[in-house]
């Protein structure tokens, strides 16, 4: 049930406030979800035209309109359950499906009747619509028309967010579908070459955002713990392995300031039944008693375990454009451990992978992560946000790429394993060039560059 009055009675002032509907969107999501990919293209398609003609319902509250999304979406289920998959497959033409389909909506209109699909005998249409130009306008719409229509206001529009040489191809169009095809390919083509560079930037945003959020939410409760991991499950493995990491992370630095409690005890548990199954692995909390120390030692732990799993999964599916190194976090809790030797083993390895990409990973500098960073970071990034107080509602102005990162831990293991200064003289040559791959607008990589020098030459010069 929903709190959503019916569209004729939203100018009663009762009947606006407490009537309620009845909804079916999860079950509605399954079954889009079982469509074939066809049947996906082809309800993209109606509701693409359906919009951009202007026949979906108007946005006041007169009590008229014409057509909905849902009506869409209701024609299209009962298309998918009533036609035959030969229908939909044999002599594929997306074109011809959509007449035939919007002309069985424009029949619905005549007639008034819109079935629903869930509810039997009731009618998702009545006389207050406004039908008559929409129906009329359906039925005309013949295969030379949507042809042209889909051509002139879909086709050429997705080129035009190509590069311009593939635009420029429309001006070469003519009554011959050759031109077309070819453009057509082109866009798909270009399409599939960038399709995974962009999908890598959701990723990037998303640790970001997940790390920021962890911070600035209220204290997480069982019930929300359990509906985003769900939710996230759902959406994408790697993003719930990153996630489950980040927040025992945030546990564990709110049981070293303030103890461990019942809340934080349940939470805790339901991330550890919830193990991440991959071939990397990862330990899962016990039960045995621990210190508070210990514990929040073996939370750390775990959740570097859990990220250097996201990092091995990321890595496999997006290296093809963004060089990913997978130990960055290792090469972190290393330091934080005072292994400087391993710290120092990861570190030069990620910087020589790193040095001269084209493209490098942007892990976040959140409060959540403070606790695996040194005083001088984490000093570093407070200034940051003392000068940009924008950073403490978004934080995506305190991240540093790889590269900076394991220049950093680097040359920290180089100072305190006391290396010569022909080792220390290779490193400020590394940071030079970091420095010029890296955009001005990089504001804590600049920083970090500048102290990590600052470092080196005051050591260099005593």
């Amino acid at each position: 049930m929903v709190g959503v009055a019916h569209r004729q009675c939203r100018q009663h002032e009762w009947m606006d406030k407490f009537q309620w509907r009845l909804s079916f969107s999860r079950a509605e999501i399954v079954l889009i979800n079982s469509w074939m990919p066809v049947q996906q293209i082809v309800y993209h398609m109606l509701r693409h035209f359906i919009k951009s003609e202007r026949l979906i319902n108007c946005a006041d509250n007169s009590g008229t309109g014409t057509l909905s999304n849902y009506h869409i979406k209701t024609l299209m289920l009962w298309a998918c359950e009533l036609k035959p998959e030969s229908w939909w497959t044999e002599n594929l033409n997306l074109v011809r499906i959509c007449v035939e389909l919007l002309q069985t909506l424009s029949v619905w209109l005549t007639d008034t009747r819109c079935p629903h699909y869930f509810i039997n005998n009731c009618n998702l249409l009545d006389n207050s619509f406004k039908v008559g130009s929409a129906a009329s306008k359906l039925m005309s719409a013949d295969e030379e028309y949507l042809s042209t229509w889909f051509v002139n206001n879909y086709i050429r529009q997705c080129a035009r967010l190509c590069p311009t040489y593939i635009s420029r191809l429309f001006n070469d169009v003519s009554a011959s579908t050759k031109p077309l095809q070819n453009i057509v390919s082109e866009v798909t083509r270009w399409r599939l070459n960038t399709f995974v560079f962009d999908f890598w930037q959701v990723f990037d945003f998303a640790e970001i955002t997940i790390a920021a959020e962890m911070f600035l939410l209220k204290p997480l409760t069982v019930r929300s713990n359990v509906c985003v991991m769900n939710e996230l499950k759902k959406i994408d493995q790697r993003l719930y392995v990153y996630f489950s990491a980040v927040a025992l992370l945030h546990f564990a630095h709110n049981i070293s300031r303030n103890g461990l409690n019942d809340n934080m005890l349940d939470i805790l548990a339901i991330i550890a039944d919830n193990n991440v199954d991959t071939s990397y692995g990862s330990s899962s909390l016990n039960k045995t008693e621990l210190s508070t120390s210990e514990l929040v030692e073996f939370l750390q732990k775990t959740a570097v375990e859990r990220l250097i799993t996201y990092r091995h999964l990321v890595a496999r599916d997006f290296l093809s454009v963004v060089t990913i190194v997978t130990t960055d976090f290792e090469a972190m809790y290393a330091y934080k451990r005072g292994d400087y030797q391993r710290c120092l083993q990861l570190s030069t390895q990620n910087v020589r992978t790193l040095l001269y990409a084209t493209r490098f990973a942007i892990p976040p500098v959140s409060p959540v992560f403070m606790p695996l960073l040194d005083d001088d970071i984490v000093s570093l990034s407070a200034l940051t946000v003392i000068v940009n107080p924008d950073c403490r509602d978004h934080f995506d102005g305190i991240v540093v790429t790889q590269l900076t990162l394991s220049l950093y831990l680097m040359t920290q293991c180089q100072l305190k394993l006391h290396h010569s200064v022909t080792l220390l003289a290779q490193t400020l040559h590394y940071l030079k060039i970091a420095q010029r791959r890296h955009p001005r607008e990089y504001t804590l990589d600049h920083l970090t560059f500048k102290l990590t020098e600052r470092k080196i030459h005051r050591t260099i010069s005593h």
